[in-house]
């Protein structure tokens, strides 16, 4: 089955879409057998005008009931467009996987027994019916509905895709936030069922945003980390960011821009100044922020170090963040999923192709509850067919 994975993560770059061709086979528990294969990857920038829009409403901006309707059709037109333009010069698509753009992101409350509560925007029926293909979206809800975080949702993906026999991997996220799975090999007994994972802190996000005040809007984000690594970061404030609570919760967890957005970005300027840090500095000690999480993630909840650390998303091209994860973990070798044949920029996307054909054609449940929370798998995604 040919089917189109699209998703606009944290960092609101665009809409990442992956043409893939999936081959059926029997399936397993977690493999479901057959081969993925990225056929066209294309990311596809949002106009000025709508990032700019959708970013304001990341960081709370009030919008009447209409205001929320008109933008949920704007992002629904151009995740449609991409689906479109993706398939030309190439073969057409089946099926259409859309993760939307999340625009809030509230953790269940358990002290309270509250449900957690996510919003993606740029709803499936309207780009079915824009692109004439039947569209699976709203992944979240259904494992939000199980008592579960809804996210991350890319786990068991990654354990069908890159699980090695002999290795054990972690599969880490660099998107505005940051996320990872941890796989055991597979020739150890049990191996899917221990599958885990969850969000580490901030990716790029705080980094975006940063670079793109400094700048004036010039810049979005931070090339290869040059001016990051310009500077010098300073260990004792990373060392407080990091007594933040959200790093010391066990998972399952999650997060968005609501911990680390525009609020968290102007304390950590408060205090750069007070302790008389350039810009440089400050993303270095924002860069360092992103690198030390991680690491003191898998320190305090993995069961023991990977063998090998495998790098996805538009962090993975940040050299400067690679060189201090790969210094900071040494000598666990840290790679890109580029390198064992799963492209590092359009992961997710796959992800979502991926997650959309289990939910269509197999029935497959796709969330993992000792990564969400849920109480139970769940089928993720609505389906939406077009008239």
């Amino acid at each position: 089955m040919i089917v189109i994975g699209l998703i606009s993560g944290t960092s609101v770059d665009g809409i990442d879409a992956a043409l893939v061709e999936i081959k059926e086979k029997e399936s397993s528990k977690i493999n479901i057998g057959g081969s993925v294969k990225l056929l066209q990857g294309k990311t596809f920038p949002y106009p000025p005008e709508l990032r700019e829009q959708i970013l304001a409403v990341c960081e709370g901006k009030p919008l009447t009931i209409a205001e929320l309707a008109d933008l949920d059709d704007a992002i629904a037109s151009v995740f449609a467009d991409a689906a479109q333009k993706i398939q030309k010069n190439n073969v057409s698509a089946q099926l259409i996987g859309s993760h939307g753009q999340t625009v809030f992101h509230r953790p269940p409350q358990k002290k309270i027994d509250l449900l957690g509560y996510s919003v993606q925007l740029g709803r499936g029926e309207a780009i079915a019916q824009k692109t004439g293909l039947p569209v699976v979206s709203n992944f979240r809800r259904a494992d939000i509905a199980a008592h579960g975080q809804g996210a991350p949702l890319v786990n068991k993906v990654d354990a069908y895709l890159l699980g090695h026999q002999e290795l054990s991997r972690c599969i880490q996220n660099l998107g505005g936030i940051g996320n990872v799975t941890y796989l055991k090999p597979r020739k150890e007994l049990n191996w899917e069922e221990e599958v885990i994972g969850w969000d580490t802190g901030p990716g790029n996000s705080l980094l975006d945003l940063a670079i793109s005040q400094f700048t004036n809007g010039q810049l979005t984000y931070d090339f290869n980390g040059e001016f990051a690594s310009s500077g010098t970061p300073c260990t004792s404030l990373v060392g407080e960011w990091l007594q933040l609570d959200f790093f010391k919760q066990s998972p399952p967890k999650s997060t968005g821009r609501e911990l680390f957005g525009l609020a968290f970005l102007e304390k950590c300027k408060l205090d750069a100044t007070a302790k008389g840090l350039t810009r440089a500095d400050l993303m270095a000690s924002l860069t360092e922020l992103t690198v030390e999480s991680i690491v003191e993630s898998y320190r305090n909840f993995l069961p023991k170090m990977p063998d090998e650390v495998l790098l996805c998303g538009g962090g993975s091209r940040n050299l400067y963040l690679k060189h201090r994860l790969r210094e900071k973990l040494a000598p666990i070798q840290v790679i890109t999923t580029d390198e064992v044949g799963v492209s590092a920029e359009y992961k997710e996307a796959i992800a979502f192709a991926v997650l959309a054909y289990w939910r269509f054609s197999c029935k497959i449940p796709g969330n993992l509850p000792q990564v969400t929370g849920a109480k139970k798998t769940m089928l993720l995604g609505e389906i939406h067919q077009p008239i």
